[in-house]
C-alpha cells in the first residue's frame, strides 16, 4: 500500500485539479451568485490545498486499524482522526502556517481556518462550502486512495476515469443551496467512482488476510496503550508519541501480547466461515448456530458494516442543464448506485494451529443444514 505522505500529496494535487476545474466551469456562477471575487477564489484555493495536504496528519499508527481505540469525546461519540488532525494544525503546525512569509504577506490564512474546514465546523464560515472536495462522496481523498491503492496492490478494481470526472465537475444551485456536482456528461464517471470504491473494499480492504492483520494490530495496540486507548486530542504530545516506529520497536522487543507475537511471526488468524455480502435469512441462522457450535474455536469476528453510498442529501448532484429534472441526484440516473446495498458480511476466525479442527466443526454444522 501507499504511505501517508505520498497520499497526502496526491490528495492535495487532486483537490487542486478539482478546484481549478470548478473555477473554469463555474466562475460566472461563483462570482455572480455566491459573491466571490478573484482574491476570494485565490484564497480559498490555498485553503483547500492546505486542508487536503493535512487531512490525515491525525491518523493513529498504521492508519485506520486502531481507530476503535480513540477515546470517547465529552459529547459521547468517539474522537475521530479529523479532530486529531485539527488539533495538530492548531498546535504544532500553527506557526509554520501563519508565520510563512508568503502566507503572511498575501493570504493571511490562519491555522484555525484550516482546522475548522477539516472538522466541518461552522467556524469555517464561507470556506465550509469547499469541504466536499476534502470529505464527501466525490472527494479528492477517495479519488486518490482508490487509484493509488489499485496501483500499489496490482489490481484494477479501484480504477475510474479521473480526468473525465475532473473535466465535468461544476457548481450550481440544487433547490435553494449551491452544490458541487457533475455535468450530465460526467455521471458515468461518478458512477464508476462509486463502483471502484465498492470493488476495492470487497476485494482488497475487506480481504480475509488483511482483516486478520487489522484484528491483530487493533488488539496489539489495546495491549500497548495505557488504559487500552489513545490519549485525547487535548493530550497531543502523548498522542504524537505513538507513531509507526514506536509500535514497530515495541513489537521487536516482544511486546503486545499474543497479538503482537502473531504480527511479528505472521501467524495470523485463519478464516473459517463467511456469510454472503448481503445476508439472507439462512446466513443469519447459520451464523447464530455457528457461534454456539464453535465455542472456544471462534476467536474473532469481523462485520463489514459498510454502506457504499448514501442516498440522502449528500447524493452526488448531476446538472443536466435542460428539462424538468435538470438537477437530480446521481441515483436518479444510475440504477447501479440506486440499488447498491449495504454489506453486512461477517467473517469468522480461529487460531491457525486450530484451523483444521475448526473447519471440521463448521462442516459438521453447515453440511447438516444443506
Amino acid at each position: 500500500m501507499h504511505n501517508r505522505f505520498e497520499h497526502s500529496l496526491g490528495v492535495m494535487h487532486t483537490a487542486t485539479l478539482l478546484y481549478d476545474a470548478i473555477i473554469r466551469n463555474s466562475e460566472e456562477f461563483l462570482t455572480s451568485e455566491l459573491g466571490y471575487d478573484k482574491d476570494g477564489l485565490r484564497r480559498n484555493r490555498q485553503l483547500v490545498r492546505l486542508a487536503a495536504l493535512l487531512h490525515d496528519v491525525g491518523h493513529s499508527p498504521f492508519s485506520h486499524a486502531s481507530e476503535e481505540l480513540f477515546p470517547d469525546s465529552e459529547n459521547g461519540p468517539k474522537h475521530t482522526h479529523e479532530q486529531y488532525s485539527a488539533a495538530i494544525v492548531r498546535g504544532p503546525l500553527k506557526n509554520a502556517i501563519e508565520d510563512h512569509n508568503l502566507n503572511r504577506r498575501n493570504l493571511a490564512l490562519k491555522a484555525d481556518d484550516i482546522a475548522s474546514l477539516l472538522e466541518g465546523s461552522p467556524a469555517a464560515r464561507h470556506g465550509l462550502f469547499w469541504r466536499d472536495l476534502i470529505d464527501g462522496q466525490m472527494d479528492a481523498d477517495r479519488m486518490d486512495y482508490l487509484l493509488r491503492d489499485s496501483h500499489h496492490t496490482g489490481v484494477h478494481y479501484g480504477k475510474f476515469d479521473l480526468n473525465r470526472l475532473i473535466n465535468t465537475v461544476r457548481v450550481g444551485m440544487n433547490a435553494d443551496s449551491p452544490q458541487i456536482g457533475v455535468e450530465y456528461g460526467g455521471w458515468h464517471a461518478a458512477e464508476a467512482l462509486v463502483m471502484a470504491r465498492y470493488l476495492m473494499f470487497t476485494q482488497v480492504y475487506f480481504h480475509q488476510t488483511r482483516v486478520a492483520f487489522d484484528i491483530h494490530l487493533r488488539e496489539t495496540m489495546r495491549d500497548l496503550l495505557p488504559g487500552g486507548h489513545f490519549p485525547k486530542p487535548s493530550e497531543l504530545n502523548e498522542f504524537l508519541g505513538w507513531d509507526d516506529w514506536k509500535v514497530l520497536g515495541l513489537l521487536s522487543d516482544g511486546k503486545g501480547g499474543e497479538h503482537g507475537k502473531r504480527l511479528a511471526s505472521r501467524e495470523h488468524y485463519r478464516l473459517i466461515f463467511h456469510t454472503n455480502e448481503i445476508q439472507r435469512e439462512e446466513d443469519r441462522t447459520i451464523l447464530s448456530r455457528l457461534r454456539e457450535h464453535l465455542g472456544a474455536f471462534l476467536v474473532a469476528e469481523m462485520p463489514a458494516g459498510k454502506s457504499w453510498y448514501k442516498l440522502d442529501k449528500t447524493d452526488i448532484t448531476v446538472f443536466s442543464g435542460a428539462g424538468p429534472k435538470k438537477v437530480v441526484p446521481l441515483s436518479f440516473h444510475s440504477n447501479v448506485v440506486k440499488n447498491l446495498g449495504k454489506s453486512d458480511q461477517v467473517l469468522l476466525y480461529c487460531r491457525p494451529e486450530q484451523k483444521d479442527l475448526a473447519r471440521k466443526k463448521v462442516r459438521e454444522l453447515t453440511d447438516g443444514l444443506e
